[in-house]
Protein backbone atom coordinates (compact mmCIF):
# COMPACT_ATOMS: atom_id res chain seq x y z
CA UNK A 1 0.00 0.00 0.00
CA UNK A 2 0.96 3.31 -0.99
CA UNK A 3 2.57 5.90 1.91
CA UNK A 4 3.28 9.62 1.88
CA UNK A 5 5.94 10.98 3.96
CA UNK A 6 6.65 15.03 4.48
CA UNK A 7 9.14 17.19 5.52
CA UNK A 8 10.25 20.46 6.23
CA UNK A 9 13.25 21.37 4.13
CA UNK A 10 13.13 24.75 4.52
CA UNK A 11 11.18 28.46 4.74
CA UNK A 12 7.89 27.74 3.51
CA UNK A 13 9.39 24.51 2.03
CA UNK A 14 8.29 21.02 2.16
CA UNK A 15 9.65 17.92 0.80
CA UNK A 16 6.70 14.91 0.28
CA UNK A 17 7.90 11.05 -0.75
CA UNK A 18 5.95 9.01 -2.43
CA UNK A 19 6.55 5.53 -1.55
CA UNK A 20 4.44 2.89 -4.23
CA UNK A 21 4.58 -0.94 -3.35
CA UNK A 22 3.96 -3.33 -6.72
CA UNK A 23 0.40 -4.02 -5.36
CA UNK A 24 -0.21 -0.35 -5.85
CA UNK A 25 0.44 -0.21 -9.91
CA UNK A 26 0.87 -3.59 -11.12
CA UNK A 27 -3.55 -4.18 -11.52
CA UNK A 28 -3.30 -1.06 -13.54
CA UNK A 29 -0.33 -2.31 -15.57
CA UNK A 30 -2.12 -5.46 -16.58
CA UNK A 31 -5.51 -3.22 -17.49
CA UNK A 32 -3.24 -0.86 -19.54
CA UNK A 33 -1.59 -3.74 -21.10
CA UNK A 34 -4.67 -5.50 -22.28
CA UNK A 35 -6.13 -2.20 -23.51
CA UNK A 36 -2.88 -1.91 -25.76
CA UNK A 37 -3.51 -5.39 -27.12
CA UNK A 38 -7.26 -4.42 -27.81
CA UNK A 39 -6.29 -1.50 -29.92
CA UNK A 40 -3.15 -2.78 -31.40
CA UNK A 41 -2.77 -2.96 -35.41
CA UNK A 42 0.10 -5.17 -35.88
CA UNK A 43 0.82 -6.39 -39.80
CA UNK A 44 -0.01 -10.53 -39.42
CA UNK A 45 -2.26 -10.40 -36.70
CA UNK A 46 -6.14 -9.62 -36.58
CA UNK A 47 -7.12 -6.26 -34.51
CA UNK A 48 -7.54 -7.25 -30.80
CA UNK A 49 -6.03 -10.65 -31.40
CA UNK A 50 -2.24 -9.93 -30.68
CA UNK A 51 -0.54 -12.46 -28.77
CA UNK A 52 -0.34 -10.71 -24.66
CA UNK A 53 3.18 -11.87 -24.75
CA UNK A 54 4.30 -9.64 -27.96
CA UNK A 55 2.16 -6.64 -26.66
CA UNK A 56 3.97 -7.03 -23.30
CA UNK A 57 7.28 -7.21 -25.02
CA UNK A 58 6.70 -4.38 -28.01
CA UNK A 59 5.13 -1.98 -25.11
CA UNK A 60 5.47 -3.31 -21.68
CA UNK A 61 8.40 -1.16 -20.90
CA UNK A 62 7.31 2.10 -21.30
CA UNK A 63 3.46 1.21 -20.20
CA UNK A 64 5.52 -0.04 -16.88
CA UNK A 65 6.88 2.64 -16.13
CA UNK A 66 4.06 5.02 -17.22
CA UNK A 67 1.71 3.34 -14.91
CA UNK A 68 4.37 3.75 -11.96
CA UNK A 69 4.63 7.34 -12.52
CA UNK A 70 0.92 7.67 -12.86
CA UNK A 71 0.28 6.16 -9.10
CA UNK A 72 2.67 8.31 -7.74
CA UNK A 73 1.50 11.22 -9.29
CA UNK A 74 -2.65 10.33 -8.22
CA UNK A 75 -1.20 9.71 -4.46
CA UNK A 76 0.48 13.07 -4.28
CA UNK A 77 -2.35 14.58 -5.67
CA UNK A 78 -4.32 12.65 -2.99
CA UNK A 79 -2.31 13.64 0.14
CA UNK A 80 -2.07 17.15 -0.97
CA UNK A 81 -6.10 17.32 -1.71
CA UNK A 82 -6.41 15.72 2.12
CA UNK A 83 -4.32 17.96 3.73
CA UNK A 84 -5.36 21.22 2.11
CA UNK A 85 -1.99 22.07 1.29
CA UNK A 86 -1.92 25.52 -0.33
CA UNK A 87 1.03 25.44 -2.67
CA UNK A 88 2.50 27.76 -5.46
CA UNK A 89 2.56 26.51 -8.59
CA UNK A 90 3.38 23.01 -8.59
CA UNK A 91 5.66 20.41 -7.32
CA UNK A 92 9.13 19.99 -8.01
CA UNK A 93 10.75 16.43 -8.54
CA UNK A 94 14.12 16.16 -6.76
CA UNK A 95 17.26 15.60 -8.36
CA UNK A 96 17.38 12.45 -6.42
CA UNK A 97 14.85 10.80 -8.34
CA UNK A 98 15.67 8.71 -11.43
CA UNK A 99 13.05 6.64 -13.06
CA UNK A 100 15.84 4.73 -14.65
CA UNK A 101 15.44 2.78 -11.71
CA UNK A 102 11.97 1.16 -12.94
CA UNK A 103 11.99 -2.13 -14.02
CA UNK A 104 9.48 -4.12 -15.60
CA UNK A 105 11.75 -7.49 -14.91
CA UNK A 106 11.73 -6.95 -11.74
CA UNK A 107 8.90 -4.85 -10.25
CA UNK A 108 10.07 -3.53 -7.01
CA UNK A 109 8.53 -0.83 -4.33
CA UNK A 110 9.81 2.61 -5.48
CA UNK A 111 9.94 6.06 -3.91
CA UNK A 112 9.53 9.74 -5.78
CA UNK A 113 10.14 12.74 -3.95
CA UNK A 114 8.73 16.14 -4.61
CA UNK A 115 9.71 20.07 -2.99
CA UNK A 116 6.76 22.18 -2.55
CA UNK A 117 6.71 25.59 -1.79
CA UNK A 118 3.40 26.61 0.92
CA UNK A 119 1.86 29.64 0.50
CA UNK A 120 2.35 31.88 4.03
CA UNK A 121 -0.18 32.94 6.52
CA UNK A 122 -0.41 36.89 6.73
CA UNK A 123 -1.98 39.91 7.51
CA UNK A 124 -3.05 42.66 5.60
CA UNK A 125 -1.76 46.03 6.37
CA UNK A 126 -3.78 47.95 8.75
CA UNK A 127 -5.13 50.50 6.06
CA UNK A 128 -7.19 52.53 8.97
CA UNK A 129 -3.69 53.99 10.01
CA UNK A 130 -3.05 55.09 6.95
CA UNK A 131 -2.21 58.88 6.27
CA UNK A 132 -4.09 59.15 2.83
CA UNK A 133 -5.40 62.32 0.90
CA UNK A 134 -8.65 62.77 -1.33
CA UNK A 135 -8.74 65.46 -3.82
CA UNK A 136 -11.66 67.43 -4.47
CA UNK A 137 -11.29 68.84 -7.74
CA UNK A 138 -13.03 72.18 -7.30
CA UNK A 139 -15.73 72.91 -10.56
CA UNK A 140 -15.23 76.41 -11.24
CA UNK A 141 -17.89 78.36 -13.45
CA UNK A 142 -15.51 78.79 -16.06
CA UNK A 143 -14.85 74.88 -16.77
CA UNK A 144 -18.69 74.87 -16.97
CA UNK A 145 -18.55 77.75 -19.57
CA UNK A 146 -16.02 75.57 -21.27
CA UNK A 147 -17.97 72.33 -21.45
CA UNK A 148 -21.33 74.44 -22.51
CA UNK A 149 -19.60 75.74 -25.37
CA UNK A 150 -18.52 72.42 -26.45
CA UNK A 151 -21.27 70.88 -26.53
CA UNK A 152 -22.93 73.92 -28.49
CA UNK A 153 -20.20 73.47 -30.94
CA UNK A 154 -20.36 69.93 -31.07
CA UNK A 155 -24.09 70.09 -31.39
CA UNK A 156 -23.97 73.28 -33.48
CA UNK A 157 -24.79 73.21 -37.81
CA UNK A 158 -21.68 73.07 -40.33
CA UNK A 159 -21.50 75.94 -42.55
CA UNK A 160 -19.76 77.21 -45.38
CA UNK A 161 -18.64 80.89 -45.26
CA UNK A 162 -17.38 83.08 -48.22
CA UNK A 163 -14.21 84.17 -46.29
CA UNK A 164 -12.37 83.33 -43.40
CA UNK A 165 -13.59 85.82 -40.26
CA UNK A 166 -12.12 84.65 -37.23
CA UNK A 167 -10.32 82.39 -35.07
CA UNK A 168 -13.65 79.70 -34.80
CA UNK A 169 -13.03 79.02 -38.85
CA UNK A 170 -12.28 75.53 -39.94
CA UNK A 171 -10.05 75.38 -42.80
CA UNK A 172 -10.04 72.42 -44.97
CA UNK A 173 -5.93 72.89 -46.49
CA UNK A 174 -3.78 71.52 -48.61
CA UNK A 175 0.05 71.72 -47.37
CA UNK A 176 2.32 71.52 -50.35
CA UNK A 177 6.06 71.28 -49.70
CA UNK A 178 8.06 74.31 -50.66
CA UNK A 179 11.47 76.57 -50.15
CA UNK A 180 11.33 79.56 -48.39
CA UNK A 181 10.23 81.22 -51.52
CA UNK A 182 7.42 78.98 -51.65
CA UNK A 183 8.20 77.05 -55.02
CA UNK A 184 7.14 73.36 -54.69
CA UNK A 185 10.07 70.68 -54.03
CA UNK A 186 10.32 67.82 -56.18
CA UNK A 187 9.25 64.76 -54.46
CA UNK A 188 8.09 66.34 -51.38
CA UNK A 189 5.56 66.17 -49.04
CA UNK A 190 1.80 66.51 -49.92
CA UNK A 191 -1.00 66.14 -47.71
CA UNK A 192 -4.70 67.28 -46.89
CA UNK A 193 -5.72 68.10 -43.22
CA UNK A 194 -8.42 70.50 -41.62
CA UNK A 195 -7.64 72.49 -38.41
CA UNK A 196 -9.25 75.70 -37.39
CA UNK A 197 -7.56 79.03 -37.65
CA UNK A 198 -7.25 79.06 -33.49
CA UNK A 199 -4.86 76.27 -33.86
CA UNK A 200 -2.20 78.49 -35.69
CA UNK A 201 -0.05 80.79 -33.21
CA UNK A 202 -1.15 84.57 -32.29
CA UNK A 203 0.86 85.99 -35.21
CA UNK A 204 0.07 83.48 -37.87
CA UNK A 205 -4.13 84.05 -37.34
CA UNK A 206 -4.91 87.43 -38.82
CA UNK A 207 -3.02 86.54 -42.17
CA UNK A 208 -6.04 83.94 -42.31
CA UNK A 209 -8.76 86.51 -42.22
CA UNK A 210 -10.34 87.56 -45.32
CA UNK A 211 -8.66 84.50 -47.21
CA UNK A 212 -10.72 82.42 -49.09
CA UNK A 213 -11.16 79.06 -51.24
CA UNK A 214 -8.10 78.59 -53.19
CA UNK A 215 -5.76 81.25 -51.23
CA UNK A 216 -2.86 80.51 -50.14
CA UNK A 217 -0.16 80.93 -47.21
CA UNK A 218 3.73 80.09 -47.45
CA UNK A 219 4.41 78.99 -43.71
CA UNK A 220 6.74 77.68 -41.78
CA UNK A 221 5.89 75.07 -38.91
CA UNK A 222 8.60 76.28 -36.34
CA UNK A 223 6.86 80.02 -36.73
CA UNK A 224 3.16 79.66 -37.48
CA UNK A 225 2.38 76.39 -34.98
CA UNK A 226 2.78 76.48 -31.23
CA UNK A 227 4.76 73.83 -29.82
CA UNK A 228 1.44 71.39 -28.94
CA UNK A 229 -0.16 72.09 -32.24
CA UNK A 230 3.07 71.48 -34.31
CA UNK A 231 3.51 67.93 -33.25
CA UNK A 232 -0.04 67.22 -33.91
CA UNK A 233 0.74 68.73 -37.75
CA UNK A 234 4.59 67.02 -37.59
CA UNK A 235 2.66 63.78 -37.10
CA UNK A 236 -0.28 64.10 -39.92
CA UNK A 237 2.11 64.99 -42.21
CA UNK A 238 4.20 61.86 -41.38
CA UNK A 239 7.07 63.75 -40.06
CA UNK A 240 9.38 62.74 -36.45
CA UNK A 241 8.71 65.53 -33.96
CA UNK A 242 11.93 64.80 -32.38
CA UNK A 243 13.92 65.69 -35.76
CA UNK A 244 14.82 69.92 -35.11
CA UNK A 245 14.89 70.08 -38.71
CA UNK A 246 10.95 68.84 -39.51
CA UNK A 247 9.61 71.87 -37.88
CA UNK A 248 11.96 73.96 -40.23
CA UNK A 249 10.02 72.85 -43.86
CA UNK A 250 8.06 75.08 -45.45
CA UNK A 251 4.99 74.68 -46.85
CA UNK A 252 2.31 76.85 -49.32
CA UNK A 253 -0.87 75.78 -47.12
CA UNK A 254 -3.95 76.30 -49.86
CA UNK A 255 -7.83 76.59 -48.55
CA UNK A 256 -10.20 73.83 -50.12
CA UNK A 257 -12.96 74.99 -48.38
CA UNK A 258 -13.67 77.37 -45.30
CA UNK A 259 -16.37 76.11 -43.04
CA UNK A 260 -17.76 77.61 -40.00
CA UNK A 261 -19.83 76.09 -36.80
CA UNK A 262 -23.21 77.99 -35.94
CA UNK A 263 -22.99 77.06 -31.86
CA UNK A 264 -26.23 75.45 -31.10
CA UNK A 265 -29.00 77.87 -29.19
CA UNK A 266 -29.47 76.90 -25.64
CA UNK A 267 -32.86 75.93 -25.81
CA UNK A 268 -35.20 72.65 -25.12
CA UNK A 269 -33.96 70.75 -28.74
CA UNK A 270 -30.43 71.24 -27.52
CA UNK A 271 -31.15 70.15 -23.97
CA UNK A 272 -33.30 66.73 -25.44
CA UNK A 273 -29.18 66.52 -27.53
CA UNK A 274 -26.80 67.14 -25.30
CA UNK A 275 -28.48 65.24 -21.76
CA UNK A 276 -30.80 62.68 -23.56
CA UNK A 277 -33.07 61.43 -21.19
CA UNK A 278 -32.70 64.11 -18.23
CA UNK A 279 -35.92 66.30 -19.28
CA UNK A 280 -34.12 69.24 -19.23
CA UNK A 281 -36.10 72.39 -19.68
CA UNK A 282 -33.57 75.38 -18.23
CA UNK A 283 -30.28 77.00 -18.55
CA UNK A 284 -30.03 76.72 -15.08
CA UNK A 285 -30.60 73.03 -14.92
CA UNK A 286 -28.40 72.54 -18.15
CA UNK A 287 -25.19 73.68 -16.66
CA UNK A 288 -26.16 72.06 -13.23
CA UNK A 289 -26.09 68.46 -14.99
CA UNK A 290 -22.64 70.22 -16.59
CA UNK A 291 -21.16 70.75 -13.36
CA UNK A 292 -22.75 67.36 -12.23
CA UNK A 293 -21.03 65.65 -14.91
CA UNK A 294 -18.29 67.38 -14.36
CA UNK A 295 -17.77 67.02 -10.93
CA UNK A 296 -18.02 63.26 -11.15
CA UNK A 297 -15.71 62.95 -13.43
CA UNK A 298 -12.59 64.50 -11.71
CA UNK A 299 -14.14 62.24 -8.73
CA UNK A 300 -13.55 59.50 -10.67
CA UNK A 301 -10.26 60.54 -11.36
CA UNK A 302 -9.35 61.04 -8.16
CA UNK A 303 -10.04 58.00 -6.99
CA UNK A 304 -8.10 56.07 -9.26
CA UNK A 305 -5.31 57.94 -8.17
CA UNK A 306 -6.81 57.02 -4.47
CA UNK A 307 -6.98 53.49 -5.69
CA UNK A 308 -3.14 53.47 -7.16
CA UNK A 309 -1.96 54.77 -3.41
CA UNK A 310 -3.86 51.93 -1.53
CA UNK A 311 -2.19 49.28 -3.99
CA UNK A 312 0.80 51.07 -2.72
CA UNK A 313 -0.18 50.90 1.29
CA UNK A 314 -1.12 47.31 0.69
CA UNK A 315 1.76 45.85 -1.36
CA UNK A 316 4.46 48.02 0.86
CA UNK A 317 3.09 46.88 4.37
CA UNK A 318 1.87 43.93 4.31
CA UNK A 319 4.29 41.44 4.98
CA UNK A 320 4.83 38.30 3.53
CA UNK A 321 7.34 36.02 3.71
CA UNK A 322 8.12 33.72 0.46
CA UNK A 323 9.73 30.33 -0.06
CA UNK A 324 12.48 31.88 -2.57
CA UNK A 325 15.19 29.47 -2.70
CA UNK A 326 12.15 27.23 -4.48
CA UNK A 327 10.24 30.14 -6.32
CA UNK A 328 13.64 30.51 -8.35
CA UNK A 329 13.95 26.96 -8.74
CA UNK A 330 10.51 26.96 -10.21
CA UNK A 331 10.86 29.97 -12.53
CA UNK A 332 14.28 28.20 -13.60
CA UNK A 333 12.56 24.91 -14.97
CA UNK A 334 8.99 25.45 -14.17
CA UNK A 335 7.72 27.75 -16.87
CA UNK A 336 7.45 26.98 -20.63
CA UNK A 337 10.77 27.56 -21.43
CA UNK A 338 14.10 26.85 -19.09
CA UNK A 339 15.64 30.59 -18.04
CA UNK A 340 19.12 30.94 -16.40
CA UNK A 341 19.63 32.11 -13.30
CA UNK A 342 20.83 35.73 -14.01
CA UNK A 343 17.31 35.67 -15.95
CA UNK A 344 15.88 34.32 -12.63
CA UNK A 345 17.51 37.38 -10.45
CA UNK A 346 16.82 39.82 -12.71
CA UNK A 347 12.92 39.14 -13.60
CA UNK A 348 12.10 37.63 -9.48
CA UNK A 349 11.49 41.35 -7.86
CA UNK A 350 8.85 41.83 -9.75
CA UNK A 351 7.65 38.20 -9.59
CA UNK A 352 7.15 37.91 -6.53
CA UNK A 353 5.43 41.61 -6.19
CA UNK A 354 3.04 40.07 -8.87
CA UNK A 355 2.48 36.88 -6.27
CA UNK A 356 2.25 39.43 -3.17
CA UNK A 357 -0.69 41.21 -5.11
CA UNK A 358 -2.50 38.02 -5.96
CA UNK A 359 -2.06 36.73 -2.27
CA UNK A 360 -3.25 39.78 -1.36
CA UNK A 361 -6.41 40.10 -3.25
CA UNK A 362 -7.44 36.46 -2.33
CA UNK A 363 -7.39 37.29 1.06
CA UNK A 364 -9.49 40.25 0.65
CA UNK A 365 -12.11 38.12 -1.60
CA UNK A 366 -12.11 35.12 0.76
CA UNK A 367 -12.59 37.43 4.34
CA UNK A 368 -15.28 39.29 2.91
CA UNK A 369 -16.97 37.35 0.49
CA UNK A 370 -16.44 39.02 -2.62
CA UNK A 371 -18.31 37.73 -5.41
CA UNK A 372 -18.53 38.62 -9.12
CA UNK A 373 -21.96 37.10 -10.88
CA UNK A 374 -23.14 36.56 -14.60
CA UNK A 375 -25.42 40.42 -13.79
CA UNK A 376 -21.87 42.11 -13.29
CA UNK A 377 -20.51 40.73 -16.13
CA UNK A 378 -23.44 41.27 -18.33
CA UNK A 379 -23.08 45.02 -17.03
CA UNK A 380 -20.12 45.29 -17.39
CA UNK A 381 -20.19 44.03 -21.37
CA UNK A 382 -23.37 46.43 -21.50
CA UNK A 383 -21.60 49.71 -20.17
CA UNK A 384 -17.85 49.06 -22.14
CA UNK A 385 -20.22 48.63 -25.48
CA UNK A 386 -22.05 52.56 -24.49
CA UNK A 387 -18.38 53.63 -23.79
CA UNK A 388 -17.51 52.89 -27.61
CA UNK A 389 -20.54 53.67 -29.11
CA UNK A 390 -20.72 56.70 -27.55
CA UNK A 391 -24.45 56.29 -25.92
CA UNK A 392 -25.21 57.44 -22.86
CA UNK A 393 -25.52 54.95 -19.48
CA UNK A 394 -28.90 53.58 -19.50
CA UNK A 395 -29.83 54.13 -23.20
CA UNK A 396 -32.92 52.26 -24.42
CA UNK A 397 -32.64 48.85 -24.74
CA UNK A 398 -32.51 47.52 -28.14
CA UNK A 399 -32.76 44.06 -29.69
CA UNK A 400 -28.78 43.96 -30.60
CA UNK A 401 -27.74 45.36 -27.44
CA UNK A 402 -28.78 41.93 -25.86
CA UNK A 403 -27.26 40.25 -28.88
CA UNK A 404 -23.63 41.66 -28.19
CA UNK A 405 -23.94 41.19 -24.52
CA UNK A 406 -24.62 37.40 -24.91
CA UNK A 407 -21.97 36.59 -27.72
CA UNK A 408 -19.60 38.05 -24.84
CA UNK A 409 -20.73 36.21 -22.68
CA UNK A 410 -19.63 33.22 -24.88
CA UNK A 411 -15.99 34.64 -24.57
CA UNK A 412 -14.04 33.11 -21.98
CA UNK A 413 -10.91 35.21 -22.47
CA UNK A 414 -13.50 37.97 -22.22
CA UNK A 415 -14.86 36.55 -18.99
CA UNK A 416 -12.01 35.83 -17.14
CA UNK A 417 -10.81 39.32 -17.48
CA UNK A 418 -13.76 40.88 -16.58
CA UNK A 419 -14.09 38.75 -13.72
CA UNK A 420 -10.41 39.87 -12.90
CA UNK A 421 -11.52 43.25 -13.55
CA UNK A 422 -14.53 43.65 -11.48
CA UNK A 423 -13.17 41.79 -8.32
CA UNK A 424 -10.42 44.13 -8.71
CA UNK A 425 -12.71 47.14 -8.45
CA UNK A 426 -14.30 45.10 -5.94
CA UNK A 427 -11.25 45.07 -3.50
CA UNK A 428 -10.50 48.88 -4.04
CA UNK A 429 -14.08 49.65 -3.00
CA UNK A 430 -13.89 47.37 0.16
CA UNK A 431 -10.39 49.10 1.23
CA UNK A 432 -11.64 52.88 0.13
CA UNK A 433 -14.40 51.77 3.49
CA UNK A 434 -11.13 50.68 5.59
CA UNK A 435 -9.17 54.21 5.05
CA UNK A 436 -9.92 57.96 6.76
CA UNK A 437 -8.18 60.06 4.26
CA UNK A 438 -8.34 63.48 4.48
CA UNK A 439 -10.33 65.48 1.87
CA UNK A 440 -8.20 68.46 0.16
CA UNK A 441 -9.76 70.62 -2.30
CA UNK A 442 -7.93 71.62 -5.28
CA UNK A 443 -8.03 72.99 -8.84
CA UNK A 444 -8.39 71.07 -12.33
CA UNK A 445 -4.71 72.35 -13.23
CA UNK A 446 -2.89 71.53 -9.91
CA UNK A 447 -4.79 68.00 -10.42
CA UNK A 448 -3.21 67.64 -13.72
CA UNK A 449 -0.08 68.39 -12.68
CA UNK A 450 -0.26 65.89 -9.92
CA UNK A 451 -0.95 63.59 -12.77
CA UNK A 452 1.96 64.48 -14.73
CA UNK A 453 4.66 64.47 -11.88
CA UNK A 454 3.46 60.60 -11.09
CA UNK A 455 3.65 59.32 -15.04
CA UNK A 456 6.87 61.13 -15.35
CA UNK A 457 7.85 59.73 -12.15
CA UNK A 458 7.07 55.85 -13.24
CA UNK A 459 8.38 56.38 -16.37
Amino acid sequence: MATVTRENIGLLTDKITVNVAKGDYLPSFEKALKNYGKQANIPGFRKGMVPSGLIKKMYGSSVFTDEVLKTVEKELTTYMTNEKLEIFAQPLPLPENDARQIDMAKPDDYAFAFEVGLKPAFSLADLGTASLTRHKVEVTPAMIDEEVERQRTRNGKMTEPETVAGDENALNLQFTETDADGQPIEGGISKDNSLLVKYFNEATRPKWIGLKKDDSLVLQLSTALDEKEREWVLNDLGLPKEDPAAAEKYFRVTITKVGLVEKADLNEEFFKAAAPGKDIKTEEEYRNSVRDEIQAHWDSQSFNQLQHTLYHVLLDNTKIEFPEAFLKRWMQTGGEKPKSQAEVEEEFPSFVNQLKWTLIVDKVVRENNIEVGPDDIREFAKQQLFGYMGMQAGAEEQPWIADYVNRMMQDRKFVEDTVHRIQTDKVFGWAATQIHPTEKVISREEFQHMQEEHQHHHH
